[in-house]
């Protein structure tokens, strides 16, 4: 039998998506970080092959997988309704280097499961992208702004990979600088050394992983 196509995880010829990989993501725990951040995969094995394939082989129909696992795995259907889906988003460079935002991919997608609407509400500062940083260095973050709401908001904050957690604890800074007063947030996959963040201090979170702020 000749395959046209290949596994997006373990790139056996075949269908997309094999066999032993759904088992793999299906079957692996999700991640609780500090400060309620929510991971629905831890990243190794299949979880990191697709992500990589994702972000460095054009596989942009992972996000669509991924971003659906988000939702079933992460209870984000049955949580209280959000008003809008955003995304931490990568550097400029990154984005055109690979002519995409992955998180931006992911957070569309879950837009769509579950209804709402997908708005960029962050932009970075300064600073170079977190691929390539060491831990140390990941605990610091980027920096974010964000657009000023005229209303509350109950925001959804989508990345694709999280380590110290440092990237979505700044987005949730800028967010509540500009006015959402309650942020989840939830990436694909977590590194296995996803210990406390850093700098970043946020006040405690429930058991869903919402962010309440004043």
């Amino acid at each position: 039998m000749v395959f046209s196509s290949s596994c997006s995880s373990c790139r056996q010829p075949g269908p997309e998506w094999c066999h032993a990989c759904r088992f793999s993501l299906a079957s692996a725990p999700v991640v609780h970080l500090p400060h309620g951040v929510k991971a629905a995969l831890p990243y190794d094995g299949a979880a990191r092959s697709a992500v990589l394939a994702l972000k460095y082989r054009n596989r942009r129909r992972v996000a669509r997988y991924l971003g659906a696992l988000m939702v079933q795995r992460l209870g984000l259907r049955e949580a209280r309704r959000f008003d809008v889906i955003t995304w931490a988003p990568t550097s400029g460079r990154r984005a055109g280097q690979r002519g995409f935002d992955q998180a931006e991919l992911l957070a569309r997608h879950i837009a769509r499961e579950l209804g709402v609407p997908c708005r960029r509400l962050l932009y970075r500062t300064h600073g170079t992208a977190q691929t390539g940083l060491t831990r140390s260095e990941r605990l610091d973050g980027p920096d974010f702004r964000a657009r000023r709401q005229r209303r509350s908001l109950r925001g959804l904050v989508v990345d694709d990979v999280v380590t110290t957690g440092a990237t979505l604890l700044a987005s949730a800074e800028a967010l509540a600088a500009a006015g959402v007063t309650e942020v989840v947030l939830v990436a694909a996959a977590a590194t296995p050394e996803h210990g406390r963040p850093g700098r970043r201090a946020l006040p405690p979170s429930d058991a869903t992983g919402r962010l309440a702020h004043a």
